[in-house]
């Protein structure tokens, strides 16, 4: 096995451009490895070269989706490649979203084999786990020297032509995809060997893993609503007009604050969504259908509440990541509870 092209697709970081400073660039292309490229030059081993690089910036990536694919896609195939690497992206939620559409197009437009890496709750994976070879990975780029090998040994079996066997022996992340095959024992027999071990409380596996949500015991009531101070939150992207704080339209990186102060409506003169994946036109002609300011205000005056806290929180709910979204939560939450407030009302799309 000699002689592949492979062509490596980054974001702006790892291709050494810069950091969220640089996130805005344009898609661009480089002759050979670069960044991490090189430690999948060495871990080909000969078998198959990196001809080339292409770069995006995950912030114009996910400002301009459609575009962005088709102008990668055209630079991919000037090197005209074998197989692409995307990534690997780790816990990186834009960049996971840009690795996933971009390996995506890859494999339905250009018909070439294709693999990327990302940690579990990336974005991305739930996004193009269907579509996309996924290897999973650790959540910082520390676990690259993982990553790469695992991901160089898929690829260069889907090169050979080889079919891939189930994703727990290979190492990918599960696709969805059933596939039937002979086992020597009945169900009932795995099932009743399972339950055995599961009442001796020994070790065992299932062969049907179930997702794992948090649960959360929600808290008390206020018992004086006429006293509470609330708070407003969104995860819906209501920001002033023209984004100050530039939060993400998908797999937001933060949140912002701003002050209600002296403004009784969320018009559309002052207010916008930065919210990608619906329509948001209702949402901009009226911003107080995800910011319900207007009539909080009047509750205000009538009394309902005591105070309405004149600073609020907003952020993109849009593929987001959990860690991310956790992390945003107890920030705010803190602040909250040195604020005074004794009520949040969140509101979505």
């Amino acid at each position: 096995m000699s002689g592949y092209r492979i062509v490596h697709y980054m974001n702006q970081f790892f291709g050494g451009i810069g950091g969220e400073e640089s996130a805005g660039i344009k898609p661009e292309s480089r002759s050979g490895a670069v960044g991490p490229g090189m430690a999948f030059s060495k871990a080909l081993q000969g078998k198959a070269e990196i001809v080339g690089t292409v770069i995006c910036g995950d912030g114009y990536f996910a400002e301009n989706m459609d575009e962005a694919v088709e102008e990668v896609l055209r630079l991919i195939g000037e090197f005209k490649p074998d197989a692409v690497i995307t990534g690997p992206a780790f816990n990186a939620g834009r960049y996971g979203t840009a690795c996933g559409s971009v390996a995506d197009a890859v494999g339905k437009k250009l018909k070439l084999p294709v693999v990327s890496g990302m940690y579990q709750e990336n974005p991305g994976v739930d996004l193009y786990r269907k579509s996309v070879i996924i290897i999973p990975t650790s959540d910082n780029a520390r676990g690259i020297k993982d990553a790469v090998p695992a991901m160089t040994n898929i690829l260069l079996k889907l090169l050979s032509g080889e079919a891939l066997g189930d994703p727990r022996t290979e190492g990918y992340l599960e696709r969805g995809i059933r596939v039937n095959t002979f086992h020597p024992r009945s169900g009932a027999e795995r099932a009743v060997d399972m339950l055995v071990l599961k009442m001796r409380g020994e070790k065992f596996e299932t062969e049907y893993p179930m997702p794992v949500f948090d649960r959360v015991a929600p808290a008390d009531p206020i018992k004086d609503l006429k006293g509470a101070k609330i708070a407003l939150l969104t995860d819906g992207g209501i920001v002033p007009t023209g984004n100050p704080d530039r939060i993400e339209a998908s797999s937001a990186t933060k949140y912002a604050t701003y002050s209600f102060e002296g403004v009784r409506s969320a018009t559309s003169d002052l207010y916008q969504t930065a919210h990608g994946g619906y329509d948001p036109t209702y949402a901009n002609q009226n911003p107080n259908r995800v910011l319900p300011l207007d009539v909080l205000r009047d509750m205000e005056d009538e009394g309902v509440f005591a105070k309405l806290h004149e600073t609020w929180y907003t952020t993109v709910g849009n593929g987001t990541p959990v860690a991310n979204g956790k992390k945003f939560g107890s920030e705010i939450g803190a602040q909250l509870k040195k604020d005074g407030v004794d009520a949040v009302i969140l509101t979505s799309t």
